[in-house]
């Protein structure tokens, strides 16, 4: 579909991409490894990269040098891991997660990642068949699933090493483990020779095969760059004016030395850039193997963290949950939602959570190298509603239903252009045509602009008619987790013989709550009529809940926090077709 020209609205461009001194000639490691950047503040001796966070160890600049070396040649002397492989991370949150990354790439390989907890070996297969991986990197946890999942993908076992040793009784003699790699490859003159990059040449030597949250399907596998991931670091860092003396240090937004938490599974690529972007500003981050709330908070206060990366689900549990208010939060200067639109009500009680923080919010997607837009520098709370100010470099059209660009304020389809765009979709080219259109990329989010802001309204699939009205899940939902028994919700459209469509709700209550509707149906009936006057309350009667209320126990999430909204629109369609 080419667009049609509007006299109301043209292409809305905040910078351009020259500007931002994105080098087009250098990998991922050769750029945070090996290379200074104006925008790239010096980092303390005395300042960890990387905090592991159960034990404490903190492992620095030259440490990390040296074990990706160590890695990378060892790679390479055993297994001749080089151009063309595709070398698979299976595990959670490591301190080598990184020095695993920067190896393969210092050989000239690419990665992809296997979220480990709740796939199953069919799922994991899937994703070894779908990037024709070659070697596996596994946590021992999930050593069984790795081995069986190879099979399934014809890689040979011995193409499979540990990140740590299995507990107790050693690792198999065909499993080496990452550590001893890594002493045996610094034992040795360099095995390899790291491929220098020509002009442009990082625009289309891919990094990552990243894979799509998949909350409308099956996920894809993105083409990420090195480039791109180089460009959105900059972006990012451009955009909050990082190693610029723009303000006094203790009003600066990412300041050398403040610390983190890569509470975010790194097998998704916003994990991923955000550890890489906390290198660059020299920062440290405090590596947490999987999301655990209480553990959370205990780190929080144990390592003194200042920069927290979260998505709606987890704020959620920080809003909700009693137990936040044991912890002494005082040290967090700067938290972030992205990964989904923040309710404004949650977002008013994150700023009493955290009093001294700055409250941002952020858009983004994998086909574009994850961060699109976040609050602006000069905002210290996010505006309500908005992710945020375009980062420079991006192009944006909205365009409504009919192809033409949106006016002003008016909503339609977000298409998006930058320098971090994804290259497309692996082995998928009409995947690929359908989302990247003449040098755009189609998000498939309901938005509007104003004042070079980004206003998520929902996604287009998940929006539903009710009587012709377009209704927004995200809205109900968002007002819906305002009411006090209320800890999660997922609203979905089901079917209905008069109005086409209509709102039904999976809410999660909280315990006591839930607790008394169990034991009463009377207060069963009760709670349910009291969260849908909740909603008739405020809202349009198209937007009433007529499709009902149902309580459940959790509701199926991706690992990034995102509602697998799928699952439960078909379970309550095939519930009302009974």
């Amino acid at each position: 579909m080419s667009p049609v020209a509007s006299p109301y609205m043209p292409e809305i461009h905040d910078s351009t991409v020259s500007a931002l001194d994105i080098p087009d000639d250098l990998t991922i490691p050769q750029f945070f490894l090996d290379t200074a950047h104006a925008a790239r503040p010096d980092r303390s001796s005395d300042t960890p990269c990387l905090i592991e966070e159960d034990t404490g160890r903190k492992i620095y600049f030259s440490e990390l040098r040296e074990r990706t070396f160590g890695l990378a040649n060892a790679l390479s002397l055993r297994w001749r891991i080089g151009e063309g492989d595709v070398v698979c991370i299976l595990s959670p949150n490591h301190v080598d997660y990184p020095v695993v990354i920067w190896a393969a790439h210092r050989l000239g390989a690419t990665v992809t990642a296997a979220e480990p907890s709740f796939s199953t070996v069919e799922e994991i297969a899937h994703s070894l068949i779908a990037t024709n991986a070659s070697f596996i990197v596994v946590h021992p946890d999930f050593l069984k699933a790795a081995v069986a999942a190879a099979r399934k993908a014809d890689i040979p076992v011995y193409r499979i090493i540990l990140f740590d040793a299995v507990t107790g009784s050693g690792a198999p003699a065909s499993h080496p483990v990452l550590n001893n790699l890594i002493q045996d490859g610094l034992k040795l003159e360099a095995q390899f020779e790291e491929k220098r990059l020509s002009a442009g040449d990082a625009k289309s030597k891919v990094a990552f095969l990243s894979f799509s949250s998949g909350t409308s399907g099956l996920p894809k596998a993105t083409a990420i760059s090195h480039y791109s991931v180089i460009a959105n670091v900059v972006q990012r860092a451009v955009h909050n004016k990082v190693n610029e003396d723009h303000a006094p240090l203790d009003e600066q937004r990412f300041r050398p030395g403040d610390i983190s938490a890569a509470v975010l599974p790194l097998f998704h690529i916003f994990g991923v850039t955000n550890i890489h972007f906390m290198l660059f500003c020299g920062m440290s981050t405090v590596v947490m193997p999987k999301f655990d709330f209480q553990g959370m908070l205990k780190s929080i206060v144990r390592h003194r963290i200042t920069h927290l990366f979260l998505v709606p689900a987890q704020i959620v549990l920080l809003c909700k949950n009693p137990a936040v208010k044991k912890y002494d939060l005082s040290c967090v200067r700067f938290c972030l939602s992205g990964s989904g639109p923040l309710p404004a009500e949650l977002a008013q009680q994150l700023c009493a959570i955290f009093p001294n923080a700055s409250i941002c919010h952020s858009y983004g997607l994998t086909e574009l190298g994850t961060t699109v837009s976040m609050t602006s520098l000069s905002q210290r709370i996010a505006v309500s509603g908005s992710s945020g100010s375009i980062l420079p470099g991006i192009s944006t059209r909205v365009m409504t239903e009919d192809g033409r660009l949106a006016a002003p304020g008016e909503q339609g389809e977000l298409w998006i252009k930058g320098p971090a765009m994804a290259m497309g979709y692996a082995d998928d080219q009409t995947a690929t045509l359908e989302t990247f259109v003449d040098g755009w990329m189609r998000t498939g989010d309901l938005v509007y602009i104003r004042d070079n802001e980004i206003f998520v309204v929902d996604r287009l699939k998940e929006i539903f008619k009710v009587r012709g009205f377009q209704v927004s899940p995200a809205e109900l939902e968002g007002h819906i987790l305002s009411h006090p028994d209320v800890v999660d919700v997922c609203v979905v459209g089901v079917p209905d013989e008069y109005s086409g469509e209509v709102a039904m709700a999976f809410v999660v209550l909280n315990p006591d709550a839930a607790a008394q509707a169990q034991r009463d149906l009377k207060q069963s009936r009760k709670a349910k009529m009291g969260i849908m006057k909740h909603v008739v309350d405020v809202k349009a009667n198209y937007k009433w809940l007529s499709g009902g209320v149902e309580f459940v126990d959790t509701l199926p999430r991706t690992a990034t926090g995102k509602l697998l909204r799928r699952h439960l629109r078909d379970q309550a369609r095939e519930s009302r077709a009974r």
